[in-house]
Formats: structure tokens, sequence, C-alpha cells
């Protein structure tokens, strides 16, 4: 499908404009970044706490975030679990030593809890069976137990509150059980107890299964591995290009690669966004958008080379853009529409993955054709006159 037929913009004719506005805004993002001490990292790089929630249905995402945002200061994620009624909810723990972290993630805990039981309407005055441990469970249950005639030592009613723990927590349940007369088939818990149980007992609507503390030393691992992982991709294509063309197609894709995400990342830091494991996967992502673009286009113009030898290598550079840009349009329109709609719609959860790729595929878009072109033009040229310098001087 063509879009555009004969067409013959002079797009190497317009490249100082593109080539400006990236030296600009590069220059601004780096600068940002210095400025600012490097990126702003997500929770998965700085380090806190991630707490599993399982609901008895499914839960009110957007509202859930809003009212955790108002009652924990410091940064809030949410994010549904695929094919369950659960969420993940992180949590950020500011450095410090291991109790000082152990207490800000006690009480972080703490407010998730009061904040949901007040969404979820958890009868006062009552213990939430899905959200108590074993010693609170046993000390609210000791003195009603004694007044109600139930006569259990201790042991007994240790032995008794991990019993039912056992069963809340053993699938299929899995922290959430139906009803408090479920209790009553479990071992330990006999008839005198049931009136004690639903008297003292509630039971909200969701419960907390886990609680992970990612540690700043696994956030840095993260860091370099990431790191890691965009320069081994970036290497490996270089060798690729390389062997397919020449190396100064390689090197010119590499340094376009790098246009793209360098200034991906400055945007970022200018809009004050996050950078997450999300958004190293969209920037992964872009990167081999990026390199597949300049790729068709490199192929073309080793197609051309062969087909019009005598014409000037600009002419037949010029030409291949023209050439693959009913390709390039269509590509980068579906894509770029279909990454705007995950921007604008798919909410905060996918908020900076979606904002990488619609920047980086506007951004890859014209490097392909204004940056990496220019680049392979510049190094030919410059071989060329070396070549020339060398046979001159014999």
């Amino acid at each position: 499908m063509h879009i555009f037929k004969d067409t013959n913009y002079d797009f190497l004719g317009k490249k100082w404009p593109f080539i400006i506005f990236s030296l600009v805004v590069t220059a601004l993002g780096i600068g940002s970044l210095v400025l600012k001490g490097g990126p702003e990292y997500g929770l998965d790089f700085r380090g806190g706490a991630l707490i599993d929630v399982r609901f008895s249905s499914r839960p009110p995402v957007d509202e859930i975030r809003k009212a955790l945002g108002q009652a924990i200061k410091g940064e809030i994620t949410v994010q549904e679990v695929s094919g369950a009624n659960d969420l993940q909810i992180g949590v950020e723990l500011k450095e410090g030593t291991a109790e000082s972290r152990a207490l800000a993630l006690q009480a972080a805990r703490g407010q998730i809890v009061q904040t949901l039981s007040t969404m979820f309407a958890t009868t006062p005055g009552k213990l939430d069976f899905h959200n108590v441990g074993q010693d609170n469970l046993v000390e609210k249950l000791r003195e009603p137990f004694s007044r109600a005639g139930v006569s259990l030592n201790d042991i007994q009613l240790t032995e008794a509150a991990q019993a039912m723990l056992t069963y809340r927590n053993t699938p299929p349940r899995s922290g959430l059980i139906g009803s408090l007369d479920e209790l009553a088939s479990v071992p330990g818990v006999t008839p005198a107890m049931m009136p004690v149980l639903k008297q003292e007992l509630a039971l909200a609507k969701f419960s907390i299964r886990n609680v992970e503390v990612v540690s700043p030393k696994v956030t840095g691992e993260l860091r370099n591995q990431a790191l890691l992982a965009t320069l081994y991709a970036l290497a490996a294509m270089l060798i690729y290009i390389a062997f397919r063309f020449e190396w100064t197609y390689g090197l010119a894709a590499v340094v376009a690669v790098f246009h793209d995400t360098i200034m991906t990342v400055g945007l970022f830091s200018l809009f004050n966004k996050p950078i997450d494991l999300t958004v190293v996967a969209a920037l992964l992502t872009l990167v081999g958008y990026s390199m597949n673009d300049t790729i068709v286009v490199f192929d073309r113009i080793r197609e051309n080379q062969k087909l019009i030898r005598r014409e000037a290598y600009d002419k037949i550079v010029n030409l291949s853009l023209n050439q693959t840009l009913s390709r390039t349009t269509l590509t980068a329109g579906l894509t770029f529409l279909t990454c705007l709609a995950l921007y604008l719609f798919g909410g905060p959860v996918l908020h900076g993955f979606a904002f990488a790729l619609v920047v980086g595929i506007i951004v890859g878009t014209y490097s392909s054709i204004f940056i990496a072109a220019p680049i392979v033009i510049y190094l030919r040229e410059y071989l060329g006159s070396r070549k020339q310098a060398v046979v001159a001087a014999k």
C-alpha cells in the first residue's frame, strides 16, 4: 500500500532544522539530568515495599489510588494483577537503618489497612479477621472467651488461633473467607466458641497477602542490569549491521539510536517523570523499533546503489528516503496512534511506558531520515577525502 507515489522531497536539504532541534533538546535534557543529579527513579530502582492485597471482588483501582495518595506521604503505586482481584501497592521507603525502614514499613502497612478499612466499611470495634496476626487474635479473644465461659489455657487458645489463620491462608481461600461460619469446621474451634468469634470478629473485603521489601542494593543491581541490557542490545545491533552492510552504516544506526534514547530520557527529566522497569522496557522496545526503521532505509539505499551506480550518493540516499516514505508513515503512524491511546486512556500504571513510546516513535522516525542518513553521507565523504589525500601524498 502506497500513500505517497513518486515523491521527490528534498529530505537532506531540510536536515539542519531537525539536527539543530535535536541538539537543543538533547542539551536541555542532559542539562536537566546534571542539575537533578541523574534521572528520577521509580520505586523499582529506589527501593521500597511491595504489598500484595487481595479483594473479594474487583476493586475500584482509581479510588484506592487516590485515597492512598492522600493518606501516605511519598510515592505510591497501585497496579492491578492480571487474572485476579488483586492489587500490588508500592510504598516508598526512605534510606536509613534497617530498624527505621522496618518502622516505616509497619506504619505504611497500618495506614493502608486503615484507609482500605474506611473505604470498605469494616465494622467498627471488631477485629478484622482477614488482616490480623496470631498474637493480636489471641489477645483479642482471651477475655471474651473467659467471659463466655469458654475454658482455654494460653496454649490451647494459641493453637486454636493458629488453626483458624492456617485455614484462612490456605488456598483456595488465600486470605479471604466467605463467612465466619466456616471457622466451625476448623480443628480446635468448638460450638461454644462460635458466638464469641461472631461477636468479636469482622471480615473485611480485602486481605494483605504478602509484604516484600526491595532494598536499595537490589535496586542498584536492577539499574545496572537495565543499563547493561541497553548497551548489549546496541552492541549486538552494531555488529549485525556492520556485517550486513558496512561499518559506517552500523555506526550511523547506533548513533541515531543513542540519539533517540538520550532524547527520550532527557524529556523524562524535563517533565519530571520517574523511570521504572516499564520505562526501561519501553526504551528497549524503542531501540529495536528505531533500529528496524533505520535498517529499512539503509537496505533501500544499498539496493539503489546497485541499480543507479552513476548517481551521486546523496541523491541515492534522498531517493531511498522518498521510496520508503509510505512504509515509514504507515508503520510509525499506526504505532503512534496505538501508543497515544495508551498514554491518554491507559491510566497511571501505563503512563510512563506509553510516554516513552510516544516520544520515542516521533524521535525515532525522524532520526532515521534526518540523523542516520546524513551521518552515513558524512562518514562516506570523510573517508573518501582521506583516501584521496593518501593517494595524493603518494
